[in-house]
C-alpha cells in the first residue's frame, strides 16, 4: 500500500469583467485577428479595482471545498501559488485562510510564476506523502492587469486575472500507475534565462515594475522543455505519452500548445484548452483548466492527466495524476 495526494475538489473564480481583444483597438495599435492569430485569445477577465489576488484565491477555495463536500476546519495546510500578492507580507495564503475562517494548520505562498501552480502541486504532495498533512487546499492566482504595460502590445493583450483551486487528500493506493492521485513530478529551473521574462521592479527597487518579455526565446525554450518535462515524469513511473488521456497545460498561447502536444505525439482532441476564454493567468490557468475541464465533462474519474508548465525564472514542470 502506499499513501496517495488525490484530487477530491476542484473550483475557480473568474472576475465579472471580461475584457474582449477589441477594447485593446482603442488604445494599441492592434486588432482582434492580431491577436487571436499569434495567441489564440479572444478575451480575458480582470479584478476589479478593489479586488486583489486572495480575494480571487478565496473565492476558487470556496468552490474547491464545496465541490469536495468539505469545510475550512477539514484543511490542514494551504498553499497559494502567485507572483502578484496583495502585499510584500504576509502572504496571500494567510489572508486566504483568515477569510476561510480556517484558524488551524499553516499556509503560505509559492513563486515559481506561470509554472507556480506545478511548484505548489509538488510541494503539496510532499507534504501528504510525508505525513505532515492529510488535506492540502492548493490555489493558483493572479491578477496579472496590475503588472502590464499598457503601451506595450506584444505583452499586455496576453494576459488576464483569475484563480483556481484544487483539495488534495491522502488516501491509499497500491503503489502502482494505476493508483489515483499523484503519480509524478518533475521540476526545474535555470536562473541564466532571467532575461526572457520578468518584472522589472520589485521591493528591492521600490517599485511595482512591469512585465517584460522576449516573446521568441519564450516560445523557442517552452515546446522542448514542457515536452521533455512531461515525458521524464511520466517514464518515472513506467508510462509513456499514449497511456496520457488530457493534457492540461499552462495556457499561456495556443501555438505552444499546440506545438508541445505534436511533440508529445497527442492529438489536440486530448488538450484541455481554456486560452480563448481567459488568457495567460500565469499560476492559476492550470487549476482554471482543470475545473473548466471537470465542468465540461472532459476530464472523468480514472483519467490520467499531465499538467506542464514553464514561466519567469526560467523555471519550468510536470505532474502526472490519475483523476
Amino acid at each position: 500500500m502506499a499513501g496517495r495526494s488525490v484530487v477530491v475538489g476542484v473550483g475557480h473564480y473568474l472576475p465579472e469583467r471580461i475584457v474582449p481583444n477589441s477594447e485593446f483597438e482603442k488604445t494599441l495599435d492592434t486588432t482582434d485577428e492580431w491577436i487571436k492569430t499569434r495567441s489564440g485569445i479572444e478575451r480575458r477577465h480582470f479584478a476589479a479595482e478593489n479586488e486583489t489576488t486572495s480575494d480571487l484565491a478565496t473565492k476558487a477555495a470556496e468552490a474547491a471545498l464545496a465541490d469536495a463536500g468539505l469545510v475550512a476546519d477539514d484543511i490542514d495546510a494551504i498553499i497559494v501559488a502567485t507572483s502578484t500578492a496583495d502585499l510584500t507580507f504576509p502572504s496571500a495564503a494567510t489572508m486566504v485562510q483568515a477569510q476561510l475562517g480556517m484558524t488551524k494548520g499553516f499556509a503560505f505562498d509559492v513563486q515559481a510564476v506561470c509554472a507556480g501552480f506545478v511548484f505548489a502541486l509538488t510541494n503539496a504532495n510532499a507534504l501528504i506523502v510525508s505525513g505532515q498533512a492529510k488535506r492540502v487546499l492548493v490555489i493558483g492566482a493572479e491578477t496579472f492587469s496590475r503588472i502590464m504595460d499598457w503601451t506595450d502590445r506584444s505583452t499586455c493583450v496576453l494576459f488576464g486575472d483569475g484563480a483556481g483551486a484544487l483539495v488534495l487528500e491522502l488516501q491509499e493506493g497500491e503503489g502502482s500507475a494505476q493508483d489515483r492521485g499523484i503519480l509524478a513530478t518533475d521540476l526545474n529551473s535555470d536562473g541564466r534565462y532571467k532575461d526572457l521574462l520578468y518584472v522589472d521592479g520589485g521591493v528591492s527597487t521600490q517599485s511595482t515594475g512591469h512585465l517584460r518579455m522576449q516573446g521568441n526565446q519564450v516560445f523557442r525554450h517552452a515546446v522542448e522543455k514542457l515536452a521533455k518535462t512531461a515525458e521524464t515524469a511520466l517514464q518515472s513511473v513506467g508510462l509513456s505519452n499514449t497511456d496520457v488521456d488530457w493534457i492540461v497545460p499552462h495556457q499561456a498561447n495556443i501555438r505552444i500548445i499546440q506545438g508541445t502536444a505534436k511533440k508529445m505525439g497527442l492529438p489536440m482532441e486530448n488538450v484541455v484548452v481554456t486560452v480563448q476564454d481567459h488568457g495567460n493567468t500565469s499560476a492559476a490557468s492550470i487549476p482554471l483548466a482543470l475545473s473548466v475541464g471537470k465542468q465540461r465533462g472532459q476530464i472523468k474519474q480514472g483519467d490520467l492527466v499531465v499538467t506542464e508548465a514553464i514561466g519567469g525564472g526560467l523555471a519550468w514542470g510536470a505532474v502526472v495524476l490519475r483523476w
